[in-house]
Formats: structure tokens, sequence, C-alpha cells
């Protein structure tokens, strides 16, 4: 939302002095009981100081605790990777992290080794608060499998099953935010459409890891997907 600022310090006055006008109602969308906020991967391994380190992936946590409280549904996913996955670098000798290479199911970008289950890397953030979340999606669990999506995995046969709680709780609406934009953001953001949901992105409650051009190429998916992207300043309290 712009902020409309008085350009002539002599007219404050006058502005004191006349009748105020009634607040101009939010343009925005209203999170309601209908909705659900999606925190996607907001864990130690991708955020300073990680194993795979989004930059700036910190500055996501303030905007989602201030987005938070505007839901009554919060899901929160959490990548939990076995020991010698094969989505890691490590698994294929003479492959390096950030290469791409075919496994069964398609493409895949080999990763430095991330968010093992067991290890602090793969807890959730500290400082995250999310007084409502009721969900924790675990992903990437299946060794031979990789999951960005929090709907269903890099197969594109096994679900998750987060649409269907969803369906039960009468969800119409979700809200994605979190780590990284152009990888596990963008792919579960993807998918809601396709299960029923209308879907935004909280562009500014979101980073990006940035692998030649992946970012660009997200937003085009996204948008093709009909997902909305905005900032969280455009969400309007209920």
């Amino acid at each position: 939302m712009k902020t409309i600022a008085w350009l002539l310090l002599g007219l404050s006055a006058l502005a004191d002095a006349a009748p105020k006008p009634a607040s101009a109602p939010r343009s925005g969308p209203v999170p309601d009981a209908t909705s659900a906020l999606i925190v996607v991967d907001v864990q130690n391994c991708f955020v300073e100081g990680g194993s795979l380190a989004v930059k700036d992936g910190l500055a996501v946590v303030p905007v989602v605790n201030r987005l938070a409280p505007l839901f009554a549904n919060v899901v929160v996913t959490q990548d939990r990777h076995t020991p010698g996955h094969a989505s890691f670098a490590s698994s294929h000798p003479g492959r390096k992290p950030f290469e791409t290479i075919a496994l069964s199911y398609g493409p895949q970008v080999l990763w430095p080794d991330h968010c093992v289950q067991g290890s602090d890397g793969a807890a959730l953030v500290e400082g995250l608060r999310l007084p409502t979340a009721q969900l924790i999606v675990r992903k990437g669990f299946h060794p031979d499998v990789d999951s960005y999506s929090a709907f269903e995995e890099a197969d594109h046969r096994t679900s998750t099953g987060l649409a269907a709680y969803l369906k039960a709780r009468g969800i119409r609406g979700v809200y994605v935010v979190g780590l990284a934009t152009d990888f596990c953001v963008a792919r579960t953001a993807i998918d809601a459409p396709t299960a029923g949901f209308a879907t935004f992105v909280v562009e500014d409650a979101t980073r990006a890891i940035e692998l030649d051009g992946s970012l660009a190429a997200a937003m085009v998916s996204m948008r093709k997907a009909g997902v909305a992207v905005l900032r969280s300043a455009d969400l309007a309290r209920p």
C-alpha cells in the first residue's frame, strides 16, 4: 500500500483542524477462517551459517512472525533428509554441489548435505513464532526422492496428504512464505492451485537461492500457474 504524505508542512495545521475522513478500506486480500499460511523450510541449514544458506535468509523471520497472527491456520514444512540422500552431491562421486543430474524421476539439482535427520541444521530457526501452527509436513525423507513441494514429492506421484488436510478444515486459500523462493516455495505455490486452492506468495517473506536465473524462471512459472505475488503490507487484518 502506498502511504499518502503531506508535501507542504504548512498544510499540517489545516489538516489537524479539518474533519477526519473515514479510513480508506484496505484493497489487499484479507486472511480469514478459510485461509492458511504455509511456512516453508525456515530451518537452520537455509539461513546464515547453514550448509545451504540462502542469502539474507534470516530476514524472512520477522516478516513471517508479523504475518502469523493474521492466520488461524498455519502449516510448517521441514526438510528432513536421510544421510546420503540422493539429492546430495556427496552421494555421487565426482559430482559437485549445484550440478544437475538425471535421476529416475527427472532432473535433480545436487545440493550440499543439508537438513539431515537429527541434526541441528534440520531444526526450525529458533526465532520463528507461529502460535497457531497445527501441522509440520516433513519432506525429503525418502532416500531416493527429493521433495520441494509441500503437496507432493519430486516424483509427482507421492502425495504428502497436505491438500486433504487443508480441505478437511475448509481451507480455500493459501499464502506461501519461507525458503527458498525459487525452489521449495515456488514448487509449493505451483502445486497449490492444481490442488484447488487460491494461492498467494508473500514476496518479502521469501528469499531465493538463485542458480542461473532460477528466481526469474520460478516467478514466471508461478504466475502461469495462477499464483498471485504480493507484499506483506498488502495483507489486511480480518
